[in-house]
């Protein structure tokens, strides 16, 4: 019998005047479609990106057992960690000068995720148009999740810039 598998869209989005932020994750599991979703003060895209890939992997490790994930984002900097992730750990999460890198507390527990679990990581173009993506012919909706994650979790951010304005 064949692991079962989930497919995982996830999204970042902040507001770069008052910096907050928010991150939604789709999960498409035998039929079964659940949201997660959340908002953060004091962050940058990035950061809203990764949170989005780390929670959503946390809240089927907790589900599920020996899964198989494939995870779609369209965040260049989130597709590229695990092609990364072995010269990150060499340099000790530090830049060439010795810094630091930016979020190195979400991409070392990435880097762990990835490492403790079956992932794989499917970059897709932002803002698609219509196409379907995935890798699954199950799903009954021609819904393209990655533009639906997009749009969750910039609506999100802007209720939540407009509640702070009253």
């Amino acid at each position: 019998m064949s692991q079962p598998l989930i497919e995982i869209y996830t999204d970042g989005s902040c507001n770069t005047k008052i910096l907050v932020g928010g991150w939604a994750a789709i999960l498409l599991f035998s039929n079964e479609k659940i949201i997660l979703s959340g908002l953060e003060q004091n962050t940058t895209n990035n950061r809203m990106e990764l949170t989005a890939v780390i929670k959503a992997i946390e809240f089927v490790k907790k589900k599920y057992n020996d899964i198989i994930l494939h995870i779609f984002t369209d965040s260049q900097y989130v597709h590229r960690i695990p092609e990364r992730k072995e010269k990150l750990k060499r340099n000790l999460f530090l830049t060439n000068k010795g810094f630091p890198i930016q979020n190195s507390d979400l991409v070392k527990t990435l880097i762990f995720q990835i490492e403790s679990h079956s992932i794989t990581f499917i970059k897709v173009k932002a803002h698609q148009k219509s196409e379907k993506i995935g890798l699954k012919d199950h799903y009954s909706s021609p819904v393209n999740y990655n533009i639906e994650v997009d749009k969750f979790v910039r609506k999100m951010v802007r209720e939540s810039v407009k509640r702070s304005r009253i």
